[in-house]
């Protein structure tokens, strides 16, 4: 074992108590935390990137359980929704994370930047929906599904930071947008590890105990701490008031859209 994989359980307990708080995966925190552990370890640039992202992508499916059956026992996960949008979640995260190499970075990466940023103003101000709005029916939820899933397969995120917003603009109540966010990354996490794992199979000069695009160690040394800490992260925030958490979550959003901002400008 080397002392890098000591780094993992850290990053474990950092992205369960995220998910758990904010039911969003995890992944899209600990993407660039893996991709600098990856680099120091000597691992090829050109795939260091990929391993992070299908790295991330397998613990978010632990980490969805762990913080979807916290967040059922209060009663917070809308299932009805969960069986309308998953369909359309798990066809558009796949495709993305297959084709993943074949789409320019840059501009996707800007797109995504603004939608958190608006998303994160929209929390933070406490925006009201109309009181009449709605979900969409089947055919929007399938294509709203569609498009959440390929961006969050592209990011390696549990598709939390886009599904949580448009919940509340539905008038999700923020606690079941929450709760309901979090059971959603699991068809998300499953289909994006199957594309990541198939696609890292013809790469050539990956480290030692890959699978696919998914470095094993940090798979395990991850998901060993986040599956325990995801259930406190829920209960904390079923003890938050709604106004609270809903700033929380946008200055969660605006946090991680400032550090990919930031990321595009020095690149």
């Amino acid at each position: 074992m080397t002392i890098w994989w000591l780094a993992y359980p850290l990053l474990g307990i950092f992205a369960g108590f995220v998910a758990g708080l904010f039911g969003v995966g995890g992944g899209l925190t600990i993407v660039p935390l893996l991709f600098m552990v990856y680099t120091a370890q000597g691992f090829p640039i050109e795939h260091s990137m990929h391993l992070a992202l299908g790295t991330s992508m397998a613990t978010i499916m632990f980490t969805s359980v762990a913080s979807t059956r916290a967040h059922h026992e209060h009663g917070a996960v809308r299932w009805d929704i969960v069986k309308r949008f998953a369909p359309g979640l798990v066809i558009g995260t796949l495709a993305g994370s297959l084709f993943a190499g074949l789409i320019p970075t840059r501009p996707l990466a800007m797109i995504f930047t603004v939608i958190v940023y608006y998303a994160g103003i929209q929390m933070m101000l406490d925006f009201k929906p109309k009181p009449h709005r709605q979900l969409p029916g089947a055919l929007g939820m399938a294509g709203t599904g569609l498009a959440i899933g390929g961006v969050s397969s592209l990011v390696a995120a549990g598709g939390g930071f886009l599904t949580i917003p448009f919940m509340v603009f539905c008038n999700v109540v923020i606690h079941q947008a929450v709760g309901t966010s979090a059971a959603l990354g699991f068809p998300i996490a499953v289909a994006g590890t199957v594309g990541y794992l198939m696609s890292g199979l013809k790469a050539s000069g990956l480290p030692e105990y890959s699978l696919g695009f998914i470095y094993l160690p940090g798979f395990i040394g991850v998901v060993a701490i986040s599956f325990l800490i995801a259930p406190v992260g829920a209960g904390i925030a079923h003890k938050l008031p709604v106004k609270q958490l809903k700033r929380g979550f946008g200055v969660f959003l605006a946090v991680l859209a400032t550090k990919m901002l930031h990321g595009l400008l020095t690149s």
